[in-house]
C-alpha cells in the first residue's frame, strides 16, 4: 500500500468522497471499529449519513452497571454496551421501527416503590406493558418469546432497577439460543434496521485484568475505568483476560472467522475515542486481531481521546500509542512495523505540536493534528469526525 498522505495544514477533508458517500450511504466505506462503551455512539449516529457499512466489534467484558446484574445471574457476556450502539446504529427516519427503538431503550425506574416497579416488571415480562404492545406483529412475537425465555431463566431475587429492556431482550435471546449472542445481535439488528454490523469482538464470558506499575493486580473492567470506584493512580503496564479469577491464555480466546471478515474487507480500521485499556485495548486481546490487522492493506487509524481519561494516567500521546502497538505486538510479532498497525494518529488540533512529533519520532506513524472538537473541546464534533475518516478511504 502506497503511504497515506495527509497535510499538516488542511482542515477539510477531501469534499467529493464526503459529498459521495452523502449521496448513497448504502454504498458507503467498509469502516471498522475496535470500541466499547458509550464514547463512539454519538459519531455512530452521526454516521449513518455516510455509511452504512461501518461494523463496530463491541467489549462483552463490562463489569459494572445493569450488565454486571446479568452476569452475575447468568454467567454471560457484558451486552449493554452491544445494545447501546445497536441503538445508536437503528435507522431513525420513517422508514426504521421507532416503537422498537422506544422499547429496548426503556429503562426501569431505580427509585420506585417495589410494588410499582414489580407491577411494571410483570408487565414487560408477560408482553402486556403499552411499549410491548406497541411494537408491531410479528416483531412482538419475537420479543415476548425472548421476555419470556428471560422470566423463565431469570433469579427470583433478580434486581430489575434501572435494568435495560433492550438488555433482557437480548439475555433471553442469548438463553434461547444455546447461549450464543450472533443469532440475536442479527435478530436484533433486523428488526431495528440497523443501519451497520454490530458484533461482540469475542462470545466468551470473560473479564479484563490489568497489571499495574507498582506490581497490582486488579480483574475486572470497573476496577480500572475509574468510572464507577476511584481510578488507581498508577499505570497500568499490561492488559490481560481473565476467568475472573486467574488469567486465561490469549490463544485459547481467537477473534471469530466472521469478524476476521470484517478486517479483511475493510476500506479503514480506526481504534476510536474511548476509554483506552477498558474500551479499545480490550478489544485488541483475542488471538488473530493483530495478525488480522496486519495483513490488511488499508488505513488504520488511531483516534486518542479528548479530556481526562483515568485509564491514562500520566501517559502522553505517544506513550498511549505505543499501549495499543504493544497489545497488538504480542499477537502480531514485535517484527512487525508500527506502521503495519497503525498507519496514522489523528488528533484534535489542542495537541501540542511536541506530542505529535513523539510519535513520529518513535514510531514513525505520523500524527496529524485537525480541527475536531467541539465548541466545548471535551468532544468530538460529530460531523468532522465522520467526515474525516470517510475522507481517508
Amino acid at each position: 500500500m502506497a503511504p497515506l498522505t495527509i497535510q499538516r495544514s488542511a482542515s477539510v477533508p477531501d469534499e467529493l468522497r464526503v459529498a459521495r458517500c452523502l449521496s448513497a450511504p448504502h454504498r458507503g466505506p467498509r469502516l471498522v471499529f475496535f470500541s466499547g462503551g458509550s464514547a463512539l455512539n454519538g459519531i455512530s449516529r452521526r454516521l449513518k449519513r455516510y455509511t452504512h457499512n461501518s461494523a463496530h466489534l463491541i467489549t462483552p467484558f463490562d463489569s459494572g452497571g445493569s450488565s454486571e446484574v446479568l452476569r452475575n445471574a447468568f454467567a454471560m457476556p457484558a451486552v449493554g454496551d452491544l445494545r447501546s450502539r445497536l441503538m445508536a446504529l437503528a435507522e431513525e427516519t420513517d422508514l426504521g421501527q421507532p416503537d422498537i427503538v422506544r422499547l429496548f431503550s426503556h429503562r426501569f425506574p431505580v427509585d420506585a416503590a417495589p410494588a410499582v416497579l414489580e407491577s411494571e416488571v410483570e408487565q414487560v415480562l408477560a408482553g402486556e406493558h403499552p411499549l410491548v404492545r406497541a411494537v408491531p406483529q410479528p416483531m412482538r412475537m419475537l420479543v415476548v418469546s425472548h421476555l419470556q425465555s428471560f422470566a423463565q431463566q431469570a433469579p427470583v431475587d433478580f434486581d430489575y432497577a434501572g435494568g435495560s429492556v433492550g438488555n433482557l431482550v437480548i439475555a433471553g435471546g442469548y438463553l434461547a439460543n444455546e447461549r450464543l449472542l450472533e443469532p440475536v445481535l442479527f435478530m436484533m439488528s433486523k428488526m431495528m434496521d440497523v443501519l451497520g454490523t454490530v458484533r461482540s469482538v469475542v462470545d466468551v464470558n470473560l473479564h479484563i485484568g490489568a497489571e499495574y506499575a507498582d506490581g497490582r493486580v486488579v480483574i475486572g473492567q470497573k476496577e480500572i475505568t475509574g468510572k464507577e470506584l476511584p481510578p488507581p493512580e498508577e499505570r497500568i503496564q499490561r492488559l490481560f483476560l481473565s476467568d475472573g479469577m486467574t488469567e486465561v491464555p490469549r490463544a485459547e480466546i481467537i477473534l471469530p472467522k466472521r469478524n476476521r471478515r470484517l478486517i479483511q474487507k475493510a476500506d479503514l480500521i480506526c481504534y476510536p475515542p474511548g476509554s483506552l485499556f477498558s474500551s479499545v485495548g480490550a478489544n485488541l486481546l483475542p488471538a488473530r486481531v493483530g495478525q488480522e490487522i496486519a495483513a490488511t492493506q488499508v488505513p488504520k487509524v488511531y483516534v486518542p481521546s479528548l479530556g481526562c481519561d483515568p485509564e491514562s494516567y500520566g501517559m502522553s500521546l505517544c506513550e498511549q500509542v505505543g499501549a495499543l502497538l504493544d497489545i497488538l505486538w504480542s499477537d502480531a510479532g514485535p517484527e512487525v512495523p508500527a506502521t503495519a498497525l497503525m498507519t496514522h494518529v489523528i488528533c484534535d488540533s489542542s495537541v501540542p505540536t511536541s506530542e505529535c512529533d513523539a510519535v513520529m519520532g518513535r514510531f514513525g506513524i505520523p500524527c496529524v493534528p485537525l480541527p475536531l472538537a467541539d465548541e466545548t473541546g471535551k468532544r468530538y464534533d460529530a460531523t468532522s469526525f465522520c467526515e474525516m475518516l470517510v475522507s481517508l478511504v
